[in-house]
Formats: C-alpha cells, structure tokens, sequence
C-alpha cells in the first residue's frame, strides 16, 4: 500500500497543487463574505472588541438558551455557554458576554433571572472598553505581520535560493489564511489567546516545510524520491503527534481559553499537511530534479 501511494505521488504530484489552490480561493471569498457582513475578517469576542464578560458558579441549572433570549432584550450582542463539570454533564455555572460595559445592569439581571445573590465568591466579571479592545486587535494584528516577516527573512537567510524559499513562504500563508476561513466557517469568536494560537500556528506551519526543503535540497545522499518521502514520515509523525497531544488538551481543559488555542492549532496543522505534501512538496521536488539534472 505504501509503495503503492509513493508510485501515485511521484506520478501525480504536479496536479496535487491545485487542491491547496482551490482552497485558498475558497478561503478568500469566505474571508470577504465576512467582511461585508460584519466589517471585519473575523468574529471577536469582548477581548477584542469590547464588552462585559461574565461567569456565575452555581450548581442551579440553568436554560442558556432562554437567560440568552431575556438578555438580548436589554443587551446587544449576547452569548451565553453553560459551564459543565469535566466528565460528566453536571452544570457548574454559565458564561455571559455582552458588547456593553455596564456591569451593575447585567449583575442585577443575572440575579433576578437565575434567582441567587451574586457576590465575589460565585460570580466574576471582566469589562473591557471599545478602545482597549481594538487596541487589543491591532497590535495582535501587527505582531502577526511582524512575525511572518521575520519568517520571511529567516527562510531566505537559511535557503539562500528563491524558489525553495518561496515555497516555504506561500505554505505559511496558505496554512494561515485557510485556518482563519474555516474559524469564519464554524463561527468562532475569536480572542486575544486565539490570535496567539494563530501566531504560534506561523511557527508550527513551517517546521514541516523547513524538514521537507531541508531533506530535499541541502542533503545528497540517497535517491530523491526517497528523500522525500523521508521527509515525509518525519513530517507527518511529528504533526501527528502534535495533534494527539492538542485533541488531549482540548477534551480535558476545562477553561476556554486553552479550548480555543487548541483548536485553532489543530485545524492549521491538519491545513498545513494538505498545504505542505500538495503544494510544497511538489514545488521542491520539481526544483531539485531540475538542478540535479532529472
């Protein structure tokens, strides 16, 4: 089955590209749908854009859906998420964020609608101002462009060869605007730890690139193809590994925020394999059999 898949890569590799091709531009207009929508490439929650974020510790349970509806009468922008206990079903509380910042009013109707006294031992509260918020955004938004810049120079510094370090370049970007197309898809609101998942992602993106272009072009023993399928299990069992140890995280944390980096990294990682063997790959098995004269 193995030699079997190595045969259909080296016989098709060159048409493999459009797959990440046709991605991307899926990808794009799933971008600029949600810009016209909501004037933004992405959904923000209340660390970005914004708002009042609120948790309540109770073992009282309570109907998100229906607290979400009598808030949203008074509050814009209302999400509510039931907490529940890791391993079972047993609610622990509820999450409230809304877009506006008055914290007394939503405290106050917390109370009247689950029916408990809210004091410092059962509820939290975060506020965060508009300003703050797209603060926030646009120096998470400027990290990410200064860190894939800096990507940039170290693959050029490090390959010294256009096309190799192009290809590198492009799988980034590909595995980064891909990502953030199917966050828009599934409708994830996205905060400041998810613009963290997404610079980290930078960095997770191209250790596979970098093992491929480095077995591939800088070494010279053994025959290409092997090389490059050499590449390839080490590739793929790193990745793997990454994801099982992610999928792990995500199933057991409890918070939010881990929840959110762990997902994130998942889907750019499961991207970057598509990105990395259908287009990297053949862009630098193309370039290496032209200069070894194949």
């Amino acid at each position: 089955m193995l030699d079997g898949f190595k045969e259909f890569y080296m016989a098709h590799y060159k048409r493999l590209v459009f797959i990440p091709l046709i991605m991307l531009i899926i990808a794009v207009v799933i971008i600029a749908v949600q810009f016209s929508r909501t004037g933004d490439i992405m959904e923000k929650d209340v660390s970005l854009r914004g708002g009042t974020s609120s948790t309540v510790y109770t073992e009282t349970v309570i109907d998100g859906p229906a607290l979400e509806s009598v808030l949203s009468g008074s509050f814009n922008d209302v999400r509510v998420r039931t907490l529940t206990e890791f391993g079972t079903d047993k609610q622990i509380g509820v999450a409230v964020e809304v877009s506006e910042t008055n914290e007394d009013v939503l405290k106050d109707m917390l109370e009247q609608e689950i029916g408990i006294e809210l004091s410092d031992d059962n509820f939290s509260v975060e506020v965060v101002g508009s300003t703050l918020g797209s603060s926030f955004y646009n120096q998470m938004l400027k990290a990410i462009v200064v860190a894939f810049v800096l990507m940039i120079v170290v693959v050029f510094i490090t390959f010294r060869s256009f096309v190799p370090s192009i290809a590198v370049v492009l799988a980034a970007l590909f595995d980064l605007v891909i990502t953030l197309a199917i966050i828009d898809v599934l409708g994830l609101r996205v905060s400041t730890a998810g613009i963290a998942a997404l610079l980290l992602l930078i960095g997770y993106s191209i250790d596979t690139d970098i093992v491929l272009t480095t077995r591939v072009i800088k070494r010279r023993e053994g025959e290409l193809k092997e090389r490059v399928f050499g590449a390839m299990r080490t590739g793929l069992t790193m990745t793997a590994t990454t994801i099982a140890a992610l999928g792990l995280g995500f199933v057991a944390a409890e918070s939010e925020v881990f929840k959110e980096i762990f997902l994130i990294i998942m889907i750019g990682l499961v991207v970057d394999v598509i990105v990395t063997y259908a287009m990297n790959g053949p862009i630098i098995l193309s370039y290496a059999a032209r200069k070894e004269g194949r």
